[in-house]
């Protein structure tokens, strides 16, 4: 379940835009508010894809993930956000049929292949810090870059099925309004595959994750000082490998709590109920904000993202060799 469907084909029948309730001031607030949103959802997810993809350091399997993540957040920054929030201050559809449907299918793309990369990444930390030989050996660029690529591609294919089935290529349902059509048996489906079985293998994943976690850095002080290189050394990369599990842990944990409200709400509150409408329009503000959060959290928490920026604005990245540099 995306968060533009509903199950009410008829809802916008002799449907009229409402004639705005606040002052020019206000609305001239709220679009300020709108676009900065937008903007900076944008050019953080657009900074981390730029870091990953030109630092040769930054090509390892767990940040090619953040890389997929980090473009369908801005697919949502240059798409979803906008046209979602105007639609919510205007209280009405003013985009045109074309322009709905692109947020039709921008929305559900993005949402699912989140979803699915946020799960990709509880599985790769679990595999680190479980089977470190056997992510080692078998974990490389190429299966960690397969598995985003047909992620992206299962994602497409789902959702376009999901909609051209529903009828929201062919139907227009009203001018003034924009939502994806889906009957109940679509509605489950898609409730589902999108958020009950990624977020149940999410959250086992990383009760896992934390207390293997745990268990290591009571390992890791239980070890005496005068350990042999070899040891030292091994102790470093999982202290690394922790490391990264914890960062990423508290990603998925900012993904969950701005992803839980919306699902909630949207189960629980009719899409026609216009009373508690605008519990839903909040709940879904805060579902997409974790796009533009994500980059904060990696900006405060990642040490390479916060050189990359810094390299990035510097513009020496336009230097010769400058993709070898170090940014760990």
């Amino acid at each position: 379940m995306n968060l533009t469907a509903v199950n009410q084909t008829d809802m916008c029948e002799d449907y009229s835009c409402p004639e705005r309730s606040v002052s020019l001031s206000v609305y001239v607030i709220l679009y300020v508010a709108a676009a900065a949103v937008a903007l900076l959802t944008v050019c953080g997810n657009l900074l981390v894809i730029i870091s990953v993809s030109h630092f040769k350091q930054l090509h390892t399997p767990a940040n090619i993930l953040i890389l997929s993540l980090a473009a369908s957040d801005f697919l949502t920054g240059v798409f979803v956000i906008p046209l979602h929030l105007s639609l919510v201050i205007e209280s009405c559809w003013t985009s045109g049929s074309v322009m709905c449907l692109v947020l039709k299918v921008v929305d559900f793309q993005a949402t699912s292949v989140s979803v699915h990369t946020v799960s990709l990444i509880a599985v790769d930390r679990f595999l680190a810090l479980s089977f470190p030989f056997f992510y080692s050996e078998k974990i490389s660029l190429t299966v960690v870059c397969t598995a985003t690529l047909l992620n992206w591609l299962f994602s497409f294919i789902y959702n376009f099925t999901l909609l051209y089935v529903n009828g929201n290529f062919t139907d227009v349902v009203c001018p003034a309004v924009c939502f994806a059509i889906t009957d109940e048996i679509s509605s489950i489906i898609d409730l589902l595959i999108v958020f009950v079985m990624p977020c149940t293998l999410i959250i086992i994943l990383y009760t896992h994750v934390f207390v293997i976690a745990k268990k290591h850095a009571t390992a890791i002080r239980a070890l005496q000082v005068h350990n042999s290189t070899e040891s030292s050394k091994n102790k470093i990369s999982d202290k690394s490998e922790r490391k990264a599990a914890m960062l990423l842990g508290i990603l998925v944990f900012v993904f969950l709590l701005c992803l839980l409200p919306y699902y909630i709400t949207a189960l629980a509150i009719p899409y026609n109920s216009e009373n508690t409408l605008q519990i839903r329009d909040v709940a879904g503000i805060f579902f997409f904000l974790n796009s533009t959060i994500n980059p904060i959290i990696y900006a405060l928490f990642y040490s390479w993202f916060q050189k990359s920026i810094k390299l990035i604005f510097t513009f020496k990245v336009f230097h010769k060799d400058s993709s070898l540099m170090n940014v760990m």
